[in-house]
Protein backbone atom coordinates (compact mmCIF):
# COMPACT_ATOMS: atom_id res chain seq x y z
CA UNK A 1 0.00 0.00 0.00
CA UNK A 2 1.28 3.47 -0.91
CA UNK A 3 0.71 6.91 0.57
CA UNK A 4 -0.63 8.46 -2.65
CA UNK A 5 -3.16 5.63 -3.01
CA UNK A 6 -4.49 6.35 0.48
CA UNK A 7 -4.81 10.05 -0.36
CA UNK A 8 -6.75 9.17 -3.53
CA UNK A 9 -9.06 6.96 -1.47
CA UNK A 10 -9.88 9.79 0.94
CA UNK A 11 -10.55 12.09 -2.03
CA UNK A 12 -13.03 9.58 -3.47
CA UNK A 13 -14.82 8.92 -0.21
CA UNK A 14 -14.94 12.44 1.23
CA UNK A 15 -13.98 14.89 -1.54
CA UNK A 16 -15.36 17.94 0.29
CA UNK A 17 -13.75 17.17 3.64
CA UNK A 18 -11.17 19.75 4.65
CA UNK A 19 -7.68 18.37 4.08
CA UNK A 20 -5.44 21.36 4.82
CA UNK A 21 -5.60 24.77 6.49
CA UNK A 22 -2.82 27.35 6.29
CA UNK A 23 -3.70 30.81 7.53
CA UNK A 24 -6.71 31.93 5.50
CA UNK A 25 -6.26 29.19 2.89
CA UNK A 26 -8.28 25.98 2.98
CA UNK A 27 -8.28 22.99 0.64
CA UNK A 28 -10.51 19.93 0.41
CA UNK A 29 -9.36 16.39 -0.29
CA UNK A 30 -10.93 16.51 -3.74
CA UNK A 31 -9.03 19.67 -4.69
CA UNK A 32 -5.82 18.38 -3.13
CA UNK A 33 -5.97 15.16 -5.11
CA UNK A 34 -6.66 17.05 -8.36
CA UNK A 35 -3.67 19.34 -7.80
CA UNK A 36 -1.43 16.39 -6.89
CA UNK A 37 -2.27 14.58 -10.13
CA UNK A 38 -1.77 17.76 -12.13
CA UNK A 39 1.63 18.40 -10.53
CA UNK A 40 2.62 14.77 -11.05
CA UNK A 41 1.80 15.10 -14.75
CA UNK A 42 4.10 18.11 -15.00
CA UNK A 43 6.92 16.30 -13.20
CA UNK A 44 6.42 13.27 -15.46
CA UNK A 45 6.68 15.51 -18.52
CA UNK A 46 9.94 16.87 -17.10
CA UNK A 47 11.34 13.34 -16.93
CA UNK A 48 10.81 12.35 -13.29
CA UNK A 49 10.51 8.57 -13.06
CA UNK A 50 10.27 5.79 -10.46
CA UNK A 51 13.40 5.63 -8.32
CA UNK A 52 14.28 9.33 -8.70
CA UNK A 53 14.68 11.64 -5.71
CA UNK A 54 12.81 14.93 -5.28
CA UNK A 55 14.35 17.29 -2.71
CA UNK A 56 11.95 19.65 -0.95
CA UNK A 57 13.45 22.78 0.58
CA UNK A 58 10.07 24.47 0.90
CA UNK A 59 8.58 26.40 3.81
CA UNK A 60 5.52 25.09 5.62
CA UNK A 61 2.52 25.35 3.32
CA UNK A 62 0.22 23.61 0.87
CA UNK A 63 2.95 23.47 -1.78
CA UNK A 64 5.14 21.16 0.29
CA UNK A 65 2.35 18.60 0.53
CA UNK A 66 1.24 18.93 -3.09
CA UNK A 67 4.74 18.28 -4.47
CA UNK A 68 5.33 15.54 -1.89
CA UNK A 69 2.34 13.50 -3.05
CA UNK A 70 3.02 14.28 -6.71
CA UNK A 71 6.47 12.73 -6.30
CA UNK A 72 4.96 9.69 -4.57
CA UNK A 73 2.55 9.35 -7.50
CA UNK A 74 5.54 8.86 -9.82
CA UNK A 75 7.37 6.38 -7.59
CA UNK A 76 9.99 8.95 -6.61
CA UNK A 77 11.42 9.20 -3.10
CA UNK A 78 11.17 12.57 -1.37
CA UNK A 79 14.06 14.18 0.50
CA UNK A 80 12.48 16.67 2.93
CA UNK A 81 15.00 19.29 4.08
CA UNK A 82 14.46 21.72 6.94
CA UNK A 83 14.68 25.28 5.60
CA UNK A 84 16.66 26.28 8.68
CA UNK A 85 19.65 24.29 7.41
CA UNK A 86 22.49 26.28 5.91
CA UNK A 87 23.83 26.09 2.37
CA UNK A 88 26.73 23.92 3.54
CA UNK A 89 24.39 21.45 5.26
CA UNK A 90 22.00 21.34 2.30
CA UNK A 91 24.95 20.88 -0.08
CA UNK A 92 25.89 17.66 1.71
CA UNK A 93 22.33 16.33 1.48
CA UNK A 94 22.04 17.36 -2.16
CA UNK A 95 25.36 15.74 -3.09
CA UNK A 96 24.48 12.57 -1.20
CA UNK A 97 20.89 12.12 -2.39
CA UNK A 98 21.52 13.26 -6.01
CA UNK A 99 17.97 14.57 -6.63
CA UNK A 100 16.54 14.95 -10.11
CA UNK A 101 14.34 17.81 -8.86
CA UNK A 102 14.84 20.48 -6.19
CA UNK A 103 11.83 22.56 -5.13
CA UNK A 104 12.42 25.69 -3.03
CA UNK A 105 11.11 29.14 -2.19
CA UNK A 106 12.53 32.17 -3.99
CA UNK A 107 13.90 33.46 -0.68
CA UNK A 108 16.14 30.35 -0.51
CA UNK A 109 17.67 30.83 -3.95
CA UNK A 110 21.14 31.63 -2.59
CA UNK A 111 21.14 28.47 -0.45
CA UNK A 112 20.16 26.30 -3.43
CA UNK A 113 22.73 27.96 -5.69
CA UNK A 114 25.38 26.90 -3.20
CA UNK A 115 23.90 23.48 -2.48
CA UNK A 116 23.17 22.42 -6.07
CA UNK A 117 26.21 24.01 -7.71
CA UNK A 118 27.31 21.80 -10.59
CA UNK A 119 24.14 19.68 -10.48
CA UNK A 120 21.88 19.34 -13.51
CA UNK A 121 18.77 18.81 -11.39
CA UNK A 122 15.53 20.54 -12.35
CA UNK A 123 14.91 23.61 -10.20
CA UNK A 124 11.33 24.49 -9.27
CA UNK A 125 10.96 27.82 -7.51
CA UNK A 126 7.98 28.95 -5.45
CA UNK A 127 7.87 32.55 -6.59
CA UNK A 128 9.07 34.38 -9.67
CA UNK A 129 11.88 32.64 -11.60
CA UNK A 130 15.04 34.70 -11.76
CA UNK A 131 15.53 36.31 -15.15
CA UNK A 132 18.91 35.88 -16.76
CA UNK A 133 20.13 33.30 -14.24
CA UNK A 134 22.84 30.86 -15.34
CA UNK A 135 20.71 27.92 -14.19
CA UNK A 136 17.14 27.87 -15.44
CA UNK A 137 14.35 27.95 -12.89
CA UNK A 138 10.78 26.80 -13.53
CA UNK A 139 7.84 28.37 -11.70
CA UNK A 140 6.26 25.86 -9.32
CA UNK A 141 2.90 27.55 -8.70
CA UNK A 142 1.44 26.95 -12.21
CA UNK A 143 2.17 23.23 -11.81
CA UNK A 144 -0.08 23.05 -8.76
CA UNK A 145 -3.26 24.58 -10.16
CA UNK A 146 -5.52 21.78 -11.37
CA UNK A 147 -7.59 23.99 -13.66
CA UNK A 148 -8.39 24.24 -17.37
CA UNK A 149 -5.37 23.63 -19.57
CA UNK A 150 -4.32 25.99 -22.33
CA UNK A 151 -2.78 24.81 -25.60
CA UNK A 152 0.80 25.16 -24.36
CA UNK A 153 0.07 23.08 -21.27
CA UNK A 154 -1.66 20.38 -23.29
CA UNK A 155 1.30 20.27 -25.67
CA UNK A 156 3.75 19.95 -22.77
CA UNK A 157 1.80 17.23 -20.99
CA UNK A 158 0.60 15.26 -24.01
CA UNK A 159 -2.86 13.96 -24.84
CA UNK A 160 -3.31 12.17 -21.53
CA UNK A 161 -1.87 14.50 -18.84
CA UNK A 162 -3.20 12.38 -15.98
CA UNK A 163 -1.88 9.07 -17.27
CA UNK A 164 1.02 8.36 -14.95
CA UNK A 165 3.51 5.47 -15.04
CA UNK A 166 2.94 2.19 -13.28
CA UNK A 167 5.23 1.94 -10.27
CA UNK A 168 7.22 -1.30 -9.87
CA UNK A 169 6.71 -3.00 -6.51
CA UNK A 170 10.42 -2.86 -5.77
CA UNK A 171 10.29 0.96 -5.88
CA UNK A 172 8.94 1.20 -2.35
CA UNK A 173 11.11 4.11 -1.14
CA UNK A 174 8.94 6.84 0.34
CA UNK A 175 11.18 9.40 2.06
CA UNK A 176 14.87 9.76 2.78
CA UNK A 177 15.16 11.39 6.20
CA UNK A 178 18.59 12.80 6.90
CA UNK A 179 19.82 12.40 10.45
CA UNK A 180 20.54 15.52 12.48
CA UNK A 181 24.28 14.99 12.21
CA UNK A 182 25.05 15.85 15.83
CA UNK A 183 27.74 13.15 15.93
CA UNK A 184 29.02 13.36 12.35
CA UNK A 185 27.86 13.81 8.76
CA UNK A 186 24.16 13.39 8.19
CA UNK A 187 23.10 10.04 6.70
CA UNK A 188 19.95 9.47 4.67
CA UNK A 189 17.60 6.98 6.34
CA UNK A 190 15.51 5.38 3.58
CA UNK A 191 11.97 4.80 4.82
CA UNK A 192 9.48 2.90 2.69
CA UNK A 193 5.76 3.44 2.26
CA UNK A 194 5.29 0.47 4.59
CA UNK A 195 7.47 2.16 7.22
CA UNK A 196 5.51 5.37 7.07
CA UNK A 197 2.11 3.69 7.06
CA UNK A 198 2.95 1.38 9.93
CA UNK A 199 4.48 4.11 12.09
CA UNK A 200 2.44 7.23 11.47
CA UNK A 201 -0.93 5.77 10.49
CA UNK A 202 -1.49 2.35 12.03
CA UNK A 203 0.71 2.43 15.15
CA UNK A 204 -0.08 6.04 16.03
CA UNK A 205 -3.71 5.72 15.05
CA UNK A 206 -4.33 2.63 17.15
CA UNK A 207 -2.15 3.52 20.13
CA UNK A 208 -3.37 7.12 20.37
CA UNK A 209 -6.98 6.59 19.34
CA UNK A 210 -6.88 9.02 16.41
CA UNK A 211 -9.43 9.05 13.57
CA UNK A 212 -10.46 10.82 10.36
CA UNK A 213 -12.41 13.58 12.11
CA UNK A 214 -9.41 14.73 14.14
CA UNK A 215 -7.81 18.08 13.40
CA UNK A 216 -4.02 17.98 13.54
CA UNK A 217 -1.76 20.97 14.11
CA UNK A 218 1.87 21.05 12.96
CA UNK A 219 4.05 23.62 14.74
CA UNK A 220 7.49 22.46 13.58
CA UNK A 221 8.93 22.45 10.04
CA UNK A 222 7.05 19.79 8.07
CA UNK A 223 10.43 18.60 6.76
CA UNK A 224 11.44 17.63 10.31
CA UNK A 225 10.55 14.10 11.44
CA UNK A 226 8.04 15.33 14.03
CA UNK A 227 6.28 17.65 11.58
CA UNK A 228 6.31 14.99 8.89
CA UNK A 229 4.64 12.57 11.29
CA UNK A 230 1.76 15.00 11.89
CA UNK A 231 1.35 15.38 8.13
CA UNK A 232 1.14 11.61 7.68
CA UNK A 233 -1.15 11.25 10.70
CA UNK A 234 -3.63 13.62 9.06
CA UNK A 235 -3.31 12.55 5.42
CA UNK A 236 -3.14 8.86 6.29
CA UNK A 237 -6.29 8.91 8.42
CA UNK A 238 -8.19 11.41 6.29
CA UNK A 239 -8.19 14.15 8.93
CA UNK A 240 -7.45 17.87 8.65
CA UNK A 241 -3.92 19.26 8.86
CA UNK A 242 -3.60 22.81 10.21
CA UNK A 243 -0.21 24.27 9.33
CA UNK A 244 1.69 26.96 11.21
CA UNK A 245 4.43 28.86 9.36
CA UNK A 246 6.61 28.75 12.43
CA UNK A 247 6.13 28.19 16.13
CA UNK A 248 4.97 31.06 18.28
CA UNK A 249 3.52 30.27 21.71
CA UNK A 250 0.74 32.85 21.63
CA UNK A 251 -0.14 32.03 18.04
CA UNK A 252 -0.19 28.28 18.77
CA UNK A 253 -2.81 28.72 21.50
CA UNK A 254 -4.83 30.96 19.18
CA UNK A 255 -4.74 28.33 16.42
CA UNK A 256 -5.72 25.50 18.78
CA UNK A 257 -8.71 27.50 19.98
CA UNK A 258 -9.82 28.88 16.59
CA UNK A 259 -9.35 25.69 14.55
CA UNK A 260 -10.53 23.35 17.31
CA UNK A 261 -7.31 21.31 17.19
CA UNK A 262 -7.61 17.85 18.73
CA UNK A 263 -4.14 16.37 18.04
CA UNK A 264 -0.69 17.93 17.93
CA UNK A 265 2.95 17.23 18.71
CA UNK A 266 4.68 19.38 21.32
CA UNK A 267 8.31 18.89 22.34
CA UNK A 268 8.94 19.71 26.03
CA UNK A 269 10.70 22.95 25.05
CA UNK A 270 7.57 24.06 23.18
CA UNK A 271 5.36 23.12 26.13
CA UNK A 272 7.53 25.28 28.39
CA UNK A 273 7.13 28.21 26.01
CA UNK A 274 3.34 27.77 25.98
CA UNK A 275 2.98 27.39 29.76
CA UNK A 276 2.24 31.08 30.52
CA UNK A 277 -0.69 31.05 28.08
CA UNK A 278 -1.89 27.65 29.31
CA UNK A 279 -1.74 28.76 32.95
CA UNK A 280 -3.60 31.95 32.10
CA UNK A 281 -6.58 30.18 30.51
CA UNK A 282 -6.47 26.38 30.09
CA UNK A 283 -10.04 26.40 28.70
CA UNK A 284 -8.72 27.81 25.42
CA UNK A 285 -7.25 24.35 24.74
CA UNK A 286 -10.46 22.49 25.58
CA UNK A 287 -10.61 20.67 22.21
CA UNK A 288 -7.09 19.27 22.54
CA UNK A 289 -7.15 15.58 23.47
CA UNK A 290 -3.90 13.99 22.19
CA UNK A 291 -0.37 15.40 22.44
CA UNK A 292 2.65 13.52 21.14
CA UNK A 293 5.79 14.44 23.08
CA UNK A 294 9.07 13.71 21.33
CA UNK A 295 12.59 14.90 20.36
CA UNK A 296 13.77 15.28 23.98
CA UNK A 297 13.11 13.93 27.46
CA UNK A 298 9.89 15.02 29.18
CA UNK A 299 10.88 16.31 32.64
CA UNK A 300 8.69 15.06 35.47
CA UNK A 301 7.86 18.49 37.00
CA UNK A 302 6.82 19.79 33.58
CA UNK A 303 4.62 16.80 32.76
CA UNK A 304 2.90 16.94 36.15
CA UNK A 305 2.06 20.61 35.80
CA UNK A 306 0.78 20.47 32.23
CA UNK A 307 -1.23 17.30 32.90
CA UNK A 308 -2.90 19.03 35.86
CA UNK A 309 -3.71 22.09 33.75
CA UNK A 310 -5.07 20.03 30.83
CA UNK A 311 -6.67 16.93 32.39
CA UNK A 312 -8.57 16.08 29.18
CA UNK A 313 -5.33 15.68 27.20
CA UNK A 314 -3.64 12.31 26.84
CA UNK A 315 0.12 12.80 26.60
CA UNK A 316 2.01 10.10 24.72
CA UNK A 317 5.80 10.20 24.72
CA UNK A 318 7.84 7.82 22.63
CA UNK A 319 11.32 6.86 21.57
CA UNK A 320 12.04 7.08 17.87
CA UNK A 321 14.35 8.49 15.25
CA UNK A 322 14.65 8.91 11.49
CA UNK A 323 15.64 5.24 11.37
CA UNK A 324 13.16 3.51 13.68
CA UNK A 325 10.27 3.85 16.07
CA UNK A 326 10.86 1.87 19.25
CA UNK A 327 8.65 2.40 22.28
CA UNK A 328 5.87 4.43 23.85
CA UNK A 329 5.05 5.67 27.33
CA UNK A 330 1.28 5.84 27.74
CA UNK A 331 -0.53 8.69 29.55
CA UNK A 332 -1.01 6.54 32.65
CA UNK A 333 2.67 5.54 32.66
CA UNK A 334 3.76 9.19 32.52
CA UNK A 335 3.13 9.19 36.28
CA UNK A 336 3.86 5.59 37.27
CA UNK A 337 7.14 5.35 35.28
CA UNK A 338 8.04 8.98 34.53
CA UNK A 339 11.71 8.42 33.70
CA UNK A 340 11.08 5.48 31.34
CA UNK A 341 10.57 5.57 27.57
CA UNK A 342 7.96 2.85 27.98
CA UNK A 343 7.46 -0.60 26.49
CA UNK A 344 8.35 -1.54 22.90
CA UNK A 345 5.47 -0.91 20.50
CA UNK A 346 3.55 -3.98 19.30
CA UNK A 347 5.62 -5.89 16.76
CA UNK A 348 8.90 -4.22 17.75
CA UNK A 349 11.50 -6.56 19.23
CA UNK A 350 14.20 -5.15 21.51
CA UNK A 351 17.61 -6.48 22.44
CA UNK A 352 20.18 -4.75 24.67
CA UNK A 353 23.77 -5.73 23.87
CA UNK A 354 27.22 -5.30 25.41
CA UNK A 355 30.34 -4.37 23.43
CA UNK A 356 30.77 -8.00 22.31
CA UNK A 357 27.21 -8.27 20.99
CA UNK A 358 25.93 -10.37 23.88
CA UNK A 359 22.53 -9.66 25.39
CA UNK A 360 22.83 -8.14 28.85
CA UNK A 361 20.75 -8.99 31.90
CA UNK A 362 17.81 -6.87 33.02
CA UNK A 363 19.02 -3.80 34.87
CA UNK A 364 22.35 -3.63 33.02
CA UNK A 365 23.10 -0.95 30.43
CA UNK A 366 23.99 -1.75 26.84
CA UNK A 367 23.27 -0.63 23.32
CA UNK A 368 19.60 -0.66 22.38
CA UNK A 369 18.97 -2.78 19.26
CA UNK A 370 15.61 -3.29 17.54
CA UNK A 371 13.96 -5.15 14.69
CA UNK A 372 10.45 -5.48 13.27
CA UNK A 373 10.47 -7.86 10.36
CA UNK A 374 12.79 -7.26 7.39
CA UNK A 375 14.32 -3.76 7.20
CA UNK A 376 11.85 -1.42 5.54
CA UNK A 377 8.80 -3.58 6.23
CA UNK A 378 7.45 -2.06 9.42
CA UNK A 379 9.03 0.04 12.16
CA UNK A 380 12.67 0.10 11.01
CA UNK A 381 14.15 1.85 7.96
CA UNK A 382 15.24 -0.02 4.85
CA UNK A 383 18.84 1.23 4.70
CA UNK A 384 21.06 4.31 4.59
CA UNK A 385 20.93 5.81 1.12
CA UNK A 386 24.03 5.20 -1.00
CA UNK A 387 25.95 4.06 2.08
CA UNK A 388 26.28 0.26 2.24
CA UNK A 389 29.02 0.40 4.87
CA UNK A 390 26.90 2.41 7.30
CA UNK A 391 23.94 0.13 6.56
CA UNK A 392 25.95 -3.00 7.25
CA UNK A 393 27.26 -1.57 10.53
CA UNK A 394 23.78 -0.44 11.61
CA UNK A 395 22.24 -3.87 10.95
CA UNK A 396 25.07 -6.02 12.30
CA UNK A 397 23.69 -9.35 13.44
CA UNK A 398 20.30 -8.65 11.89
CA UNK A 399 19.31 -6.01 14.45
CA UNK A 400 19.26 -2.24 13.96
CA UNK A 401 21.76 -0.68 16.38
CA UNK A 402 20.26 2.60 17.60
CA UNK A 403 23.38 4.06 19.22
CA UNK A 404 21.37 4.58 22.43
CA UNK A 405 22.61 3.14 25.70
CA UNK A 406 19.64 1.70 27.56
CA UNK A 407 18.56 -0.72 30.24
CA UNK A 408 15.39 -2.75 30.78
CA UNK A 409 13.80 -3.42 34.15
CA UNK A 410 12.13 -6.63 35.29
CA UNK A 411 8.74 -5.39 34.06
CA UNK A 412 10.04 -4.71 30.57
CA UNK A 413 10.19 -0.92 30.80
CA UNK A 414 13.01 0.69 28.85
CA UNK A 415 15.24 3.49 30.14
CA UNK A 416 17.66 5.41 27.92
CA UNK A 417 20.74 6.28 29.90
CA UNK A 418 22.83 7.94 27.16
CA UNK A 419 23.92 8.08 23.58
CA UNK A 420 26.71 5.53 23.05
CA UNK A 421 29.10 8.20 21.77
CA UNK A 422 28.25 10.50 24.68
CA UNK A 423 29.40 8.06 27.34
CA UNK A 424 32.40 9.23 29.36
CA UNK A 425 34.91 6.57 30.42
CA UNK A 426 36.78 7.89 33.48
CA UNK A 427 39.09 5.76 35.57
CA UNK A 428 37.43 2.60 34.23
CA UNK A 429 33.94 3.83 35.12
CA UNK A 430 31.21 4.44 32.55
CA UNK A 431 29.57 7.82 33.15
CA UNK A 432 26.38 8.53 31.25
CA UNK A 433 26.30 12.21 30.31
CA UNK A 434 22.50 12.32 30.43
CA UNK A 435 22.53 11.45 34.11
CA UNK A 436 24.92 14.31 34.91
CA UNK A 437 22.96 16.71 32.70
CA UNK A 438 19.71 15.85 34.47
CA UNK A 439 21.26 16.70 37.85
CA UNK A 440 22.77 19.96 36.61
CA UNK A 441 19.39 21.06 35.25
CA UNK A 442 17.82 20.80 38.72
CA UNK A 443 19.83 23.81 39.92
CA UNK A 444 17.50 26.84 39.92
CA UNK A 445 20.01 28.99 38.02
CA UNK A 446 20.55 26.47 35.21
CA UNK A 447 18.46 26.70 32.05
CA UNK A 448 20.19 23.82 30.25
CA UNK A 449 23.37 21.78 30.37
CA UNK A 450 25.37 19.50 28.10
CA UNK A 451 28.09 17.11 29.24
CA UNK A 452 30.98 15.64 27.24
CA UNK A 453 34.16 13.74 28.02
CA UNK A 454 37.51 15.53 27.75
CA UNK A 455 41.05 14.12 27.97
CA UNK A 456 42.43 13.71 31.48
CA UNK A 457 46.04 12.81 32.30
CA UNK A 458 45.08 10.75 35.34
CA UNK A 459 41.77 9.10 34.50
CA UNK A 460 41.79 9.00 30.70
CA UNK A 461 38.66 11.14 30.50
CA UNK A 462 37.00 13.64 32.79
CA UNK A 463 33.50 15.08 32.84
CA UNK A 464 33.14 18.55 31.35
CA UNK A 465 29.86 20.46 31.60
CA UNK A 466 28.75 23.35 29.43
CA UNK A 467 26.02 25.26 31.25
CA UNK A 468 23.52 27.81 30.00
CA UNK A 469 22.21 30.01 32.81
CA UNK A 470 18.74 31.41 33.18
CA UNK A 471 18.26 35.10 32.39
CA UNK A 472 19.56 37.42 35.14
CA UNK A 473 21.07 34.49 37.08
CA UNK A 474 24.70 34.12 38.15
CA UNK A 475 26.60 31.08 39.34
CA UNK A 476 30.21 30.01 39.73
CA UNK A 477 31.68 26.69 38.70
CA UNK A 478 32.70 25.43 42.13
CA UNK A 479 29.27 26.10 43.62
CA UNK A 480 27.63 24.09 40.85
CA UNK A 481 30.11 21.22 41.20
CA UNK A 482 29.42 21.08 44.93
CA UNK A 483 25.68 21.12 44.15
CA UNK A 484 25.99 17.85 42.19
CA UNK A 485 27.56 15.96 45.09
CA UNK A 486 24.16 15.23 46.60
CA UNK A 487 22.91 13.28 43.60
CA UNK A 488 26.06 12.02 41.89
CA UNK A 489 28.87 9.72 42.91
CA UNK A 490 32.17 11.53 43.25
CA UNK A 491 33.60 10.17 40.01
CA UNK A 492 30.56 11.43 38.09
CA UNK A 493 30.66 15.07 39.12
CA UNK A 494 32.04 17.54 36.56
CA UNK A 495 35.71 18.40 36.74
CA UNK A 496 35.26 21.31 34.35
CA UNK A 497 32.31 23.71 34.16
CA UNK A 498 32.04 26.38 31.49
CA UNK A 499 29.17 28.84 31.17
CA UNK A 500 27.92 29.78 27.71
CA UNK A 501 24.84 29.59 25.43
CA UNK A 502 24.64 26.05 24.08
CA UNK A 503 25.14 25.63 20.30
CA UNK A 504 22.19 23.95 18.59
CA UNK A 505 21.34 22.65 15.16
CA UNK A 506 18.29 23.64 13.11
CA UNK A 507 15.89 21.44 15.12
CA UNK A 508 17.16 22.59 18.51
CA UNK A 509 19.46 19.70 19.42
CA UNK A 510 22.71 20.58 21.15
CA UNK A 511 25.63 19.97 18.79
CA UNK A 512 28.15 18.18 20.96
CA UNK A 513 30.77 18.14 18.20
CA UNK A 514 30.88 21.93 18.52
CA UNK A 515 31.22 21.58 22.29
CA UNK A 516 34.13 19.18 21.88
CA UNK A 517 35.88 21.72 19.67
CA UNK A 518 35.18 24.46 22.20
CA UNK A 519 36.47 22.32 25.08
CA UNK A 520 39.68 21.62 23.17
CA UNK A 521 40.26 25.35 22.66
CA UNK A 522 39.60 26.16 26.30
CA UNK A 523 41.83 23.41 27.62
CA UNK A 524 44.66 24.34 25.27
CA UNK A 525 44.35 27.98 26.33
CA UNK A 526 44.49 26.97 29.99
Amino acid sequence: MRMEAILAGHARRRPRHEAMVHGDRRMSYGDLQASVRYCAAHLYALGVKPGDRVLLYLPNGFEFIQVLYAAFSLGAAVVPVNTRLTGREVAHICADSQPSVVAYGAEARAVIEQAAAGSDCIRLVLGEPQAGAQVRELALAPMLAAGPQDAATRAALGDHPYRLPDIPHERDECVILYTSGTTGKAKGAVNTHSNMLMQSVYMHGIEWGMHRDDRFMVTTPIAHRAGFARLLNAMGLGGTLVIMDRFDATMAVDVIERERISVTGLPPTVIRMMLPQIRDNPARLATLRVVAVSTESFPVPLKKEVMALLPQVRFHSFLGSSEAIVSELTPEEQITHPSSVGHPLPGVEVRIEDEQGNEVADGEAGELCVRAGPPGADAVMKCYFNNPQATAAAFAGGWYHTGDMARRDADGYLYVVDRKKDMVLSGGFNIYSKEVEDVLRTHPAVADAAVIGVPDAMYGEAVAAFVELRADMTLDAQTLIEFTRTDLAGYKKPKHVWFMPLPRNSIGKVTKNDLRDEAKKRMEAA
